[in-house]
């Protein structure tokens, strides 16, 4: 009897801070629609993380489209079609604007819904779309100077030396870490000379920032890892880039932001328990600093291999 109610406590608590959590997001869903979510996510997951790399080719495309076939109620299958005045989009657009032209051939990796790429069509020559799914995008009208090329999770299928800024938002956490490094050098390839990727990635010490948020403390979900500033700059490196820019973004207002401040924080954060870490790192101050957004530049002598 006791333990009957014990139990039946322990669930009303966790269902209250579920419901809780969830208006703090605008997330309307019911509480067992975000578990079932959650669990089918995990599943996928797992089966991402477990393939070997012969099995991942492909493996991408399979376990997204299975997510939204099984998950009609996903966010980004309900969400409201994509509007011009979206604030996500105009904020997007405002820091893409530093680097496109008239002239720019644009590639986006990762687009989603495409409500970005479809913008910048305006404002480019060239816009190449690549993504493992298109289940969100088959009904979009495309402008005619949009290409949507579907990956197996690191090609681009773009020309190579052809690409003047590249982007992605919130997409390199979702890739497999051994495909990661492998992605960024496609999309080193796919760059001209003095070639921009501009790369949106959340910071681990905030996160997990995927649906296992709800529950989780490391993200198990389709964020196959999370990164800091100390990775991505490593992984970039790597890749061949030849400078590595980070960026913080307060009230619209974008600055550059130190190497060196990065990392310092990141490393005062990591000696806090987990617990208190994440808290602090989760304060509209260090969202603004911590928020990986970065510029990594491939390298003008590139093409004479100097």
């Amino acid at each position: 009897m006791l333990t009957a109610h014990v139990d039946r406590l322990e669930q009303s608590w966790e269902d209250w801070r579920l419901a809780r959590l969830a208006r703090s997001r605008d997330d309307l869903r019911t509480l067992q629609q975000i578990r079932e979510h959650y669990a089918v996510e995990r599943e996928l997951a797992d089966r991402l993380r477990d393939a070997p790399r012969s099995e991942r080719r492909g493996l991408y495309t399979d376990v997204y489209d299975e997510l939204f076939r099984r998950l009609p109620h996903h966010p980004q299958l309900t969400a409201a079609p994509a509007a011009e005045d979206r604030p996500d989009i105009d904020g997007l657009i405002a820091f893409l604007d530093r680097f496109v032209t008239p002239a720019t051939v644009y590639m986006e990796i990762g687009p989603g819904d495409c409500a970005l790429a479809m913008r910048v069509a305006a404002r480019v020559r060239h816009v190449y779309a690549v993504d493992v799914s298109e289940t969100i995008t088959r009904s979009a009208r495309r402008p005619a100077n949009f290409t949507l090329n579907l990956s197996d999770g690191c090609s681009t299928g773009v020309p190579d030396g052809t690409v003047d800024v590249a982007f992605s938002n919130q997409l390199m956490e979702h890739l497999h870490p051994d495909d990661a490094a492998e992605q960024l050098a496609c999309i080193h390839r796919s760059l001209a000379p003095g070639g921009r990727y501009v790369c949106f990635t959340p910071n681990r010490l905030n996160g997990p920032h995927d649906i296992t948020s709800y529950f989780d403390d490391v993200a198990r979900g389709f964020h196959l890892r999370e990164y800091t500033a100390r990775d991505i700059n490593g992984l970039f490196r790597r890749a061949g880039f030849e400078e590595v820019q980070f960026y913080a973004v307060a009230r619209g207002r974008v600055t550059e932001c130190p190497y060196w401040l990065l990392v310092t924080l990141e490393g005062a954060l990591k000696l806090l328990p987990r617990w208190v870490s994440r808290r602090v790192a989760d304060t509209g101050p260090l969202r603004a600093l911590l928020g990986l957004r970065v510029v990594a530049t491939k390298s003008a002598a590139a093409r004479e291999g100097r």
